[in-house]
């Protein structure tokens, strides 16, 4: 399996979802409003950038039996991760959901990593820093926005 099939769509659904679960708890909105969130993150989001891929791989003329399967792969990893983290958002208490949800996609992230560096033959330290470094840019950045929603309101 060709790990740019699941790349992409692996980390946009993890860091993603973290980043709205991150922002939604720390605006204290409530459990259905982060689960309508990340279902349409799964969703639509997942649809947009499927159909964005698949786009894009049509310009750079990618065969089309391939250029489809990875559009497929893309949609199905994605979808299957997001929905990961439906499922702690479901059943677990909020507090213990989201410290859950944040292991859970360091976990994710770290094992996509590793792949990423080990099939471009990099140091897996120096990909895992910088990928950490982002997604926590990331959630640090939805945090203030939830915070900030609070202030405002």
């Amino acid at each position: 399996m060709d790990i740019r099939n699941f790349s992409f769509g692996g980390t946009a659904a993890v860091v993603t979802s973290l980043g709205l679960i991150v922002g939604f708890d720390a605006a204290s909105v409530n459990r259905a409003t982060i689960l309508g969130g990340l279902l349409i993150i799964a969703i639509a989001d997942n649809l947009t950038d499927s159909l964005s891929i698949h786009m894009y791989q049509e310009s750079e003329r990618l065969e089309t039996r391939k250029a489809f399967y990875a559009t497929v792969t893309n949609f199905a990893t994605r979808l299957l991760l997001s929905l990961s983290f439906v499922f702690l958002i479901l059943v677990l208490p909020m507090p213990v959901a989201v410290a859950a949800s944040l292991t859970w996609g360091v976990v994710l992230l770290m094992g996509l990593t590793y792949l990423v560096a080990k099939a471009r033959n990099r140091s897996v330290v120096s990909e895992l820093l910088k990928h950490l470094v982002a997604a926590a840019v990331v959630l640090t950045t939805s945090k203030a926005i939830g915070h900030m929603i609070v202030l405002q309101s």
